[in-house]
């Protein structure tokens, strides 16, 4: 197969590189406008299930990636500077531009073609030569726009503000910030993905981001603003900035995957809100279904209807879990009447995914707590 890939973030350079892993004789070729080391954002966070699958689908990469990897079993909630621990989870944490280069030196070591600062203006164009085309080129996909009517978008902009951040102040284990001023309500989500370095994302409400100003305030200003805020957080360190911006989470769902040679992969296709962190897992989840369909099928068009029949539940599965999460931190400020340990319970069973007999078996100790307040 000769199969056109547009994007090179970790669904396109995945499905890259599982199929020439395949099949060494597929010609693949990966567009991606950005620069080799050009990326935004700090860490990405993968289930232990979603570990698992990487390792069947791929154990060079696999063995690369979890050699690096910051692992954790723990949630703290934080809340009037109380901190609740719920252990038996699994995650673990990598830097999104270390994951990116292990992807793209296993694509090139498996002979995929990679062009780097090559913008696609015309998916047509691209299409009209080859066996398929796959878009994977984010939440913005110029593929998804350019065939609208096929694929027939929802595009859902939520009223919440968020901005990505880095420090290096280190955070063990998932940790979920309540802090409160005058203006209003912030959360923060922060995990460490390396020795160094942690994500550091803040999320409040409309009202919250009017009362503070932030439009009207620099890059430094923001971050002098949220370091005091979470001063207690952050024990000094400063906020670190990659093209920081506040932005209006997109959640985007589509009626149709695929039509004649074209499919979409990753957040082009369907986000998830990173309260429950299955952005990346999902998007190279998707790479390994979408394989699969095209080995288990005898042309493109049956595979991408499989690939559509077989994936779409367990999408819709996931976005289900994820709205219920992101709602939950929409109303953030509706809970924070509640005591720490109450709060912790709230805030772990948010998504209707875990409930309290799935935390006692996780973690007696926190139940116990729970029980007892």
């Amino acid at each position: 197969m000769n199969i056109n890939i547009i994007g090179g973030g970790p669904a396109g350079l995945y499905f890259a590189i599982l199929m020439k892993q395949s099949d060494r004789t597929h010609e693949v070729t990966v567009y991606e406008r950005n620069g080799p080391d050009d990326t935004f954002g700090w860490g990405v966070v993968f289930s232990g299930r979603t570990l698992a699958n990487l390792q069947a689908a791929d154990p060079k990469s696999h063995a690369e990636i979890t050699r690096v990897f910051a692992a954790w079993d723990n949630v703290n909630v934080v809340h009037r500077d109380e901190t609740i621990a719920i252990h038996g989870n699994s995650f673990s944490g990598i830097s999104r531009l270390q994951l990116l280069k292990i992807l793209q030196r296993r694509a090139e070591e498996l002979g995929v073609s990679l062009k780097f600062h090559a913008e696609v203006p015309s998916v047509a164009a691209l299409r009209a030569d080859c066996d398929l085309v796959v878009a994977a080129d984010g939440v913005n996909s110029t593929a998804r726009r350019e065939y609208a009517d096929q694929f027939s978008p929802t595009l859902d902009v939520r009223p919440n503000r968020y901005i990505w951040y880095g420090t290096h102040k280190l955070f063990h284990g998932l940790t979920l910030t309540f802090r409160e001023n005058g203006d209003g309500a912030f959360a923060a989500h922060s995990y460490k993905f390396n020795e160094t370095t942690s994500t550091f994302i803040v999320e409040c409400d409309q009202e919250t981001w009017s009362n503070a100003g932030f439009a009207a305030l620099s890059d430094d200003e923001t971050r002098a603003y949220l370091e005091q805020v979470f001063a207690a957080d952050l024990a000094n360190q400063r906020l670190l900035s990659n093209n920081s911006k506040w932005l209006n989470f997109l959640l985007v769902k589509n009626r149709r995957w695929s039509f004649a040679n074209v499919v979409l992969l990753g957040d082009a296709l369907h986000t998830a809100h990173f309260s429950i962190g299955s952005g990346t897992k999902l998007a190279l989840e998707d790479s390994i279904a979408l394989g699969e369909s095209l080995a288990r099928c005898p042309g493109v068009a049956q595979a991408l209807a499989d690939f559509e029949q077989t994936r779409k539940p367990v999408i819709e599965a996931y976005q289900a879990a994820a709205f219920d999460s992101m709602r939950w931190f929409e109303n953030a400020r509706e809970y924070l009447h509640l005591s720490p340990i109450e709060l912790a319970y709230a805030l772990m069973t948010r998504s209707g995914r875990v409930d309290r007999e799935d935390l006692k078996r996780r973690d007696p100790k926190f139940i116990a707590l729970y029980d007892g307040r």
